[in-house]
């Protein structure tokens, strides 16, 4: 069993690593001329010089690293010959500071790294959407040295999972603790969203409202069935899917301290974790015991990428920001409005096994619904209050008043 495990560049987390199976770290640029899969605002300031550093102190601890050439879309710029020189440039330089692989998921891009700077592996990232054979043999085809399976789609599809398995040679991967909705129908729209908040030169100029971040913790607080419908895998599910011969997994996320990086890790190598599941699983609100769990805009930050009173009305921005805040989404929390408790979802992959997510309908199945029920506390008050701010934020964009526009009424 080996781990690639998301970096947040901070010093201290290589030796917080040291003593796991972590192959690799992945990451990136906060900014850079491709875009990838995190907003430009939710990763912490990082230079090329610091960058640098931090891929050759992994190398000396025998650790590679994976840099994220991964946006879902380009803007058409893969085809013109500034796009070209760009993604040239930035090639030339991961590759100088030790790099030792890089993700795609446009399928363009794979042939371009391959021919232009061998040297280097080629993985296929979750963007690509990875979720049956065909899909899985196109990029074996190409070149493709590893492929991220899309894990809303299969990590819970054991039947998919060993097709695949059986049909390809490379080596797969599964992202292992991740709490997307399953099967989950504005990804699509996230991950375009996302790649053009951390393109250099975009017009948007990193400027992103992340209405599909919105939508799904809203989701999850109207129907915590939802936590469990999704595509987590829990530390002591592991060898289910190692037994299919997974053996490579992908630990979440660039934007989480050390401290909480450093418990999953563990808690995946142990096979074993005692507590609330989201520690492992939810890309916010995490909670530490030092400054670094407090809030990922401070108001320098905030004003940089947020600070557009010609493209949004600033006085709705700032009740949005409230209710990220509130929630979690970019500041840690100090209490958990929100439990799931590991221990009692003991059996909870078994009783999947014979369920067929992709042709059910949830609401008749009820097997998430009757187990949310066992394992999952929500604060009620809390649930209620932030129903309601997200009702009113959502009201703000659909109406158009967020951006000072009157909409006309009945179409």
């Amino acid at each position: 069993m080996k781990f690639s495990v998301a970096t947040n560049f901070e010093p201290d987390l290589l030796p917080a690593l040291e003593g796991y199976p972590v192959v690799e770290l992945f990451g990136k640029l906060p900014c850079d001329s491709v875009g990838g899969g995190r907003a430009s605002f939710m990763l912490a300031p990082l230079g090329k010089t610091q960058f640098r550093a931090h891929v050759q102190d992994a190398a000396r601890r025998g650790i590679g690293f994976n840099y994220l050439v991964n946006p879902a879309c380009m803007d058409n710029r893969e085809f013109i010959r500034k796009g070209q020189a760009e993604l040239e440039r930035l090639l030339e330089f991961v590759e100088e500071c030790g790099v030792t692989s890089v993700t795609v998921s446009l399928p363009f891009l794979l042939p371009i790294i391959k021919k232009r700077h061998p040297r280097l592996k080629v993985r296929v990232g979750v963007y690509a959407r990875v979720d049956c054979v065909a899909k899985a043999r196109f990029w074996e085809d190409l070149g493709a040295d590893c492929i991220t399976l899309e894990s809303i789609a299969v990590n819970r599809d054991f039947a998919m999972l060993r097709s695949i398995r059986q049909a390809v040679g490379l080596e797969l991967q599964l992202i292992a603790n991740s709490n997307c909705l399953i099967f989950c129908p504005i990804s699509g729209q996230h991950m375009v969203n996302l790649s053009h908040a951390s393109q250099k030169g975009h017009a948007s100029r990193g400027f992103m409202i992340d209405y599909c971040a919105l939508k799904c913790s809203a989701l999850k607080l109207a129907d915590p069935s939802h936590y469990l419908r999704s595509e987590f895998i829990r530390p002591e599910d592991i060898k289910a899917y190692t037994d299919l011969g997974f053996h490579s997994f992908k630990i979440l996320e660039r934007g989480a301290p050390t401290e909480v990086l450093a418990r999953r890790v563990r808690a995946y190598a142990e096979g074993r974790f005692d507590g609330n599941l989201l520690d492992l699983i939810q890309p916010y609100g995490y909670k530490t015991g030092s400054a670094k769990g407090g809030s990922l805009l401070d108001l320098r930050r905030f004003a940089r990428f947020f600070f557009r009173p010609l493209a949004v009305r600033q006085s709705g921005l700032l009740r949005l920001k409230r209710l990220a805040e509130k929630r979690g989404l970019v500041a840690g929390l100090d209490w958990d409005p929100v439990h799931i408790d590991n221990r009692l979802l003991d059996g909870f992959l078994e009783g999947m096994r014979g369920i067929d997510c992709r042709s059910s309908d949830c609401s008749r199945c009820g097997y998430c619904e009757r187990w949310t029920r066992e394992a999952v506390r929500v604060d009620e008050r809390y649930r209620q209050e932030l129903l309601q701010l997200y009702h009113e934020a959502f009201h703000d964009m659909y109406s158009g008043s967020l951006w000072g526009i009157a909409g006309r009424r009945g179409e």
